[in-house]
């Protein structure tokens, strides 16, 4: 299981790269695989708030639709507009197709996401259910 070292991690899947006070979100290579093939992604609009773990948009692939999880609160700054016409492109490069950035409301937030190590405890975890 690919789990990159840079970046920041989240129970419910989505990694974290931190540019600044931006956060760039997508889902890990666990959560890709689980899917399959992805067909869809709901992008959320430019200048939405939102909360830390609060539901911002939708996946959606061959076996089903999950939820994807703001990992920190601020506001949208940007979204892959790409996965529009290519929502295949995180199957492909899961730590490469981030699906939205979110200007940061407090860049410490970040200290509370997961490192690699532990991320890849919780996937380990999750494989022994």
């Amino acid at each position: 299981m690919n789990i990159p070292e840079h970046l920041k991690y989240t129970k419910s899947h989505e990694w974290v790269r931190l540019e600044g006070d931006t956060a760039y979100v997508g889902i890990t290579d666990y959560a890709q695989h689980s899917l399959g093939d992805i067909v869809y992604v709901e992008l959320p609009d430019v200048g939405t708030k939102v909360g830390a773990d609060e539901e911002l948009t939708t996946i959606e692939s061959v076996k089903a639709a999950e939820p994807i999880y703001s990992p920190l609160a601020g506001s949208i700054a940007a979204v892959n507009e790409e996965l529009n016409d290519k929502p295949e492109i995180i199957n492909e490069k899961p730590y490469e197709a981030f699906i939205f950035a979110v200007k940061l409301e407090d860049k410490a937030a970040c200290d509370t996401l997961m490192n690699a190590k532990e991320y890849g405890e919780l996937v380990e975890a999750e494989g022994d259910d």
